[in-house]
């Protein structure tokens, strides 16, 4: 059984919600990156995703968009992401690890060997938010094949698409509860509630939420409709603030501490 499917039948039957944060590999830089998400898995996250920094990100908002620009300066690359997977394994970390980046590296990559590697690493899932449904046969057998969850996004002007997306998910479905890129919101879509309440209808897969969550209070907002959350720019801003800590050696366990409350505090 994939890990992610694990974790979610375990959190099922204790009646809990995942918690996914989400974290930009190499931000500030990549030994950090390893003592964060060990930091994480001890605070209550129950499933991470590594952030692979890409120069011209569709879905990123500005607080993503920073990270992986200093990520990029540190010459980080997508190997090194991957790596970073295998290094927090052999570290002791447990929950699942899904690699979030877009297509085109894949592509030059080339996806067969792509997700070959990816599975080698101990990699359990991937988000690809450029890769519609509509171009993903070719992709999702490869995945398969590798045992790596193709994990896909759905948006609330899905609509007619929804079904066929969902049908086709592996691990979980994603679902989108902003229109635009990722980033801190104090309100989401309209129809948010109807849209999730649809997405359930269309699978017995788990189903997640993301994009602009940030507090407890949204936390807690939304688990009673789905079986994870996904906080993402909210954690990556508080990394971006404890940077001064993290680069010196006196107070990087202080800065990685704060990180790691800020998400324990998400927890619910």
């Amino acid at each position: 059984m994939n890990q992610i499917d694990k974790v979610f039948a375990e959190l099922k039957a204790a009646g809990k919600t995942a918690l996914i944060p989400f974290i930009s590999v190499g931000d500030p830089d990549l030994d950090t990156t390893v003592d964060i998400v060990k930091a994480l898995e001890q605070a209550g996250a129950d499933i991470i995703e590594l952030g692979v920094p890409y120069s011209d990100p569709l879905a990123d908002g500005p607080v993503i968009q920073k990270a992986s620009e200093r990520a990029l300066r540190n010459k980080v690359t997508l190997l090194d992401c991957i790596n970073v997977a295998e290094r927090l394994q052999d570290e002791g970390v447990r929950m699942p690890l899904i690699l979030f980046t877009y297509y085109n590296p894949v592509l030059q990559y080339g996806p067969e060997s792509f997700f070959e590697l990816v599975a080698s690493k101990g990699i359990s899932g991937m988000i690809i938010p450029d890769l519609p449904i509509e171009e993903s046969e070719s992709v999702l057998p490869l995945a398969d094949a590798a045992g790596v969850h193709l994990i896909p996004l759905v948006a609330p002007v899905s609509r007619e698409r929804v079904v066929r997306i969902a049908e086709n998910a592996r691990g979980f479905v994603y679902c989108v509860s902003s229109l635009g890129v990722t980033g801190v919101r104090s309100e989401f879509h309209s129809g948010i509630d109807e849209f999730l309440s649809t997405v359930r209808e269309a699978t017995d897969r788990p189903i997640a939420v993301g994009f602009g969550i940030s507090s407890r209070e949204q936390v807690v907002r939304f688990q009673q409709q789905c079986d994870g959350v996904i906080v993402g720019s909210a954690i990556v801003r508080k990394i971006e603030e404890s940077i001064p800590l993290l680069q010196s050696p006196g107070t990087k366990e202080q800065g990685i501490s704060e990180i790691a409350q800020f998400v324990a505090s998400l927890k619910v």
